[in-house]
């Protein structure tokens, strides 16, 4: 399948609306680094995947903010220093209402619009009890509402093809979604997942409860089989069998990241081929991967 790449959107423009134009989206996703050796492998991938002139890219946050101050930094450099147009996260987690009000300011004057709401994991790890932050907010539909009320902000969230893991039912995450999007979600961003029937399962889901949003399938090759087993860790969920089946007998690593890059770029056809409206890719601050699956698209200039 030969794509085209989506027209570059400058940085004061919102997400929402290059997705309102029907382009397809393609974006990427990075994560402030520990180190001076991890700047440097953050800003190598940047640069190397700035010529693909994705629709936007994302900085995310540690787990229990831990990263918070590098997240702004890094999202406030990319703005002012290249041509990408750069998507926040923004978390509930360790910060008041003032606090985050004055994150989301930052955001404005340096010219971001565009931000991803989410309740975030609790500081003691996933799958462990959510306590709200004192003074702080407890959903992230209060996060979507509070960035909708301060200003012209494109406000994306996090949705869940299997359900997140904290709802007891698909029902009660269908109920979160709504939510979510009542208070003013513009689009959503999946975690990652490794069948499509899952994807288009979700899709199905909110549009049965009127949820009228873009959902971004969030992609992330396995490229190691340690993070295979990383990967159901994070999401609480066991890769699908018939996935962990095409590694059996495969020890070779540059052989696991071929595979993994295969069943990526198969992922990413079908669901395109399906109507998603694009793919966001979990780039781990790399670049030769998601260059990779888009040389197996088929993506050009």
């Amino acid at each position: 399948m030969a794509l085209g790449l989506p027209s570059r959107m400058p940085c004061g423009h919102a997400i929402v609306d290059l997705l309102a134009a029907g382009e397809r989206s393609f974006s990427f996703e990075f994560f402030p680094p520990k180190d001076a050796d991890g700047e440097r492998a953050l800003w190598r991938a940047i640069r190397e995947l700035e010529p693909l002139r994705p629709t936007f890219v994302s900085v995310t946050e540690g787990a229990g903010g831990s990263t918070r101050d590098g997240t702004v930094g890094i999202t406030e450099r990319i703005a002012a220093e290249t041509t990408l147009t750069p998507m926040a996260h923004l978390t509930c987690v360790g910060q008041t209402v003032e606090e985050l009000r004055h994150v989301i300011g930052r955001y404005a004057d340096a010219g971001v619009r565009n931000v991803l709401a989410l309740r975030g994991d609790p500081p003691t790890g996933p799958g462990t009890a959510w306590v709200p932050t004192e003074g702080g907010l407890n959903y992230a539909s209060e996060l979507v509402a509070l960035a909708r009320s301060l200003g012209d902000f494109s406000v994306g969230v996090a949705v869940f093809p299997l359900g997140h893991r904290d709802c007891a039912t698909l029902e009660a995450d269908v109920d979160a979604m709504r939510a979510k999007a009542d208070a003013g979600a513009q689009f959503g961003i999946t975690e990652m997942f490794f069948r499509a029937e899952d994807y288009f399962g979700l899709r199905e889901r909110c549009d049965r409860a009127g949820i009228d949003i873009p959902l971004l399938p969030g992609i992330m090759p396995i490229l190691s089989a340690r993070s295979i087993v990383r990967m159901a860790e994070l999401s609480g969920r066991e890769v699908p069998a018939e996935v962990v089946q095409r590694f059996d007998g495969v020890d070779d690593p540059a052989d696991v990241r071929r595979i993994g890059v295969e069943i990526a770029t198969e992922l990413c056809d079908e669901l395109l081929a399906g109507g998603a409206p694009g793919l966001h890719f979990f780039t781990l601050n790399r670049s030769r991967a998601t260059r990779e699956i888009y040389e197996g698209l088929g993506v050009h200039a």
